[in-house]
């Protein structure tokens, strides 16, 4: 089995945070940015059915894991169901605040669909490019606290929260998939790591733009408009794929493993204002 970089000493815990259900939220509630909001929106539609795909993929491959990779997926589940949850909820705001949202969710579905009907181990690499996706994100979010300045305290907390376990559970199911891929060549594992995250890329990046501009129709924005919008947001100002462009592309060396970048440092000092919303 090819080496693990994940902390020895890595502890992944879950913290049971609940949202308030009831609360009076902002259409625009990320800083009255109604293309933050969208895509904020949109990728938090994708999380409850992305999640239980996660959980499956990686699950599947647990049964002769070595023991503390054992434990850390029992984690891993544990985590993901919790933000699944968690999201439903926020879900449920966002359709309080006017959005539908069923055939956006349908869409999403679908879209799984297509990786659901793959091998067992290309959702498995799948649910590894994603899950890089989320770490990139998350990292960003903490790392950036810009990006969140202006929203509604309790739904930076959802994000805060989400993106501290995402991080800290970055490199799960990258070692079930060296340990699924041990008999294979580096140089083959490679090959299909790259694969998985070119191909994933594609079905991630226009899930994202599409149920955005979704999104954005239901407030009047279409057409070039929309587009130029969505495309400003996510590359020019704040720029969230320009920001993440570096995590995205350690990807593709052949060495990489998520814990090249040790961020327990960016996790704690999050983790400490979670108990005061900022």
């Amino acid at each position: 089995m090819a080496k693990s970089a994940t902390p020895a000493d890595l502890q992944i815990k879950p913290r049971d945070l609940h949202i308030n259900r009831e609360a009076a939220t902002p259409r625009w509630w990320f800083s009255g940015d109604p293309f933050g909001t969208a895509v904020m929106n949109a990728l938090s539609l994708t999380f409850p059915d992305g999640e239980r795909f996660f959980i499956q993929s990686v699950k599947r491959f647990a049964k002769d894991a070595p023991p503390h990779l054992a434990a850390d997926i029992r984690a891993f589940t544990v985590q993901e169901g919790a933000h699944t949850r968690e999201h439903m909820a926020f879900n449920a705001i966002t359709a309080r605040a006017g959005y539908e949202t069923a055939a956006i969710e349908a869409y999403v579905t679908e879209r799984l669909g297509v990786a659901r009907a793959r091998p067992p181990l290309a959702q498995l690499a799948a649910t590894m490019a994603l899950e890089h996706f989320t770490a990139a994100f998350a990292h960003r979010l903490l790392a950036d606290p810009d990006l969140l300045k202006g929203s509604p305290p309790d739904l930076a907390r959802l994000w805060r929260w989400h993106a501290i376990e995402e991080i800290e559970h970055k490199g799960v199911a990258y070692d079930v998939f060296l340990h699924a891929t041990r008999d294979m060549s580096p140089l083959k594992r490679w090959r299909l790591r790259r694969w998985a995250m070119l191909l994933t890329t594609l079905l991630f990046t226009k899930t994202v733009r599409e149920t955005s501009l979704m999104l954005l129709e239901q407030d009047g924005v279409v057409g070039l408009r929309a587009r130029l919008g969505l495309f400003r947001w996510l590359w020019l100002k704040p720029g969230l794929y320009r920001r993440m462009i570096g995590d995205y592309f350690a990807f593709y060396r052949p060495d990489f493993h998520p814990w090249q970048v040790d961020d327990r440092r960016l996790i704690a000092e999050a983790e400490a204002g979670l108990a005061q919303p900022a």
